[in-house]
């Protein structure tokens, strides 16, 4: 017997309790680390305790690591710390520069990719504001059922990109309805990456005046330990600093891959980059170049260990010209190589 055709009349009418539920959205959202709220003690203090408390980044046990941290650090550092943030800090939007850069890249995002009206472009910090939670909630909202999470971390560590995950998936295990989610893998050898990378130093270097003697890529730093037990963080550093190197054509004895922000007693990530630019003053180097190809977003890390402490230690040294070049940030060739690693992992749902 032929099917009887279903009216629109014949469907039975939403339950009047029923909450309304959009769905058939994709969200995107950018993962970054976090700044403070602002840069006075109270504000350092619960940044510092939200980010140090965090086992991925401090695996010491906690009875070790507790009341160390509550008793010395958390009342020693928010003063000093607070201070290195105001020397950086974003005075006209009273924030953190990473903060306005991020949000800068999830703007220009979304622009590049408004011809699908069913992709919409979030951000969040994995410290501090805005959290991870309040942004997966309000995708939800825009009716977001997939959600791509894109650690802005181009080689992967514990530290950074599997916490930033790991905050995500806290957020989805709340979630009534759990948006299906996927995350973007770092693109440390990307070639789009690289090629952008070396097309940001070589205008940096076309701007600073002078030919560097030597020129460090510079990465931040983890405990040596985190290696032995299998985070690929060093070697996927090494491999982004090689393919920049060789695509650069730079010669390998004028160049160093060194590792940053060492922080407590452990040993660390070496050669560390302080000491290497002490050893290059000391040894005759007169300009030095910086890169910080790990970064997407200048910070503090760049802009005050980089551009000041380390610009410090050259030029006490001996040396005469010293340039950091700055992060790919919101810069045309950074925001490429966020546009393509987001694009490439959407397929399948756009």
């Amino acid at each position: 017997m032929p099917k009887t055709a279903t009216l629109e009349t014949d469907r039975p009418a939403r339950p009047a309790q029923h909450p309304p539920a959009r769905h058939g959205r994709i969200g995107v959202l950018l993962l970054n680390l976090g700044t403070p709220d602002a840069t006075d003690y109270r504000s350092m203090r619960r940044y510092l305790k939200e980010f140090l408390s965090d086992r991925r980044v401090i695996e010491t046990p906690r009875l070790v690591w507790w009341p160390l941290l509550n008793l010395v650090i958390l009342t020693r550092r928010p003063g000093p710390k607070g201070r290195d943030y105001d020397r950086i800090w974003n005075k006209e939007q009273d924030e953190g520069p990473l903060k306005t850069i991020t949000r800068n890249q999830a703007e220009q995002l979304a622009a590049a990719l408004e011809s699908d009206p069913r992709i919409v472009v979030d951000w969040a910090m994995r410290y501090a504001n805005p959290t991870t939670e309040s942004r997966i909630e309000w995708l939800q909202q825009q009716g977001c059922d997939r959600i791509l999470l894109v650690p802005l971390y181009p080689q992967y560590a514990a530290a950074t990109t599997a916490t930033a995950c790991d905050q995500a998936f806290r957020a989805l295990m709340k979630r009534r309805w759990q948006p299906y989610a996927r995350v973007a893998p770092a693109w440390y050898d990307d070639p789009v990456y690289i090629d952008a990378l070396a097309r940001s130093v070589e205008t940096g270097l076309s701007r600073i005046g002078f030919r560097p003697d030597a020129i460090i890529a510079t990465f931040h730093g983890m405990p040596e330990k985190y290696l032995r037990q299998g985070d690929p963080y060093h070697c996927q550093c090494q491999k982004t600093s090689r393919l920049l190197r060789e695509r650069l054509g730079w010669p390998q004895e004028d160049w160093r891959t060194t590792f940053q922000s060492r922080f407590g007693t452990d040993v660390w990530l070496q050669p560390y980059t302080d000491e290497t630019v002490k050893q290059l003053a000391r040894s005759g180097i007169r300009r030095l170049a910086v890169v910080a190809p790990g970064f997407t977003a200048d910070c503090l890390e760049t802009l005050e260990e980089l551009d000041v402490e380390n610009r410090g230690y050259f030029l006490q040294g001996g040396g005469e010209q010293f340039a950091y070049i700055p992060a790919l940030n919101d810069s045309t060739e950074g925001m490429r190589v966020i546009e393509h690693v987001v694009r490439r992992e959407l397929m399948g749902w756009v």
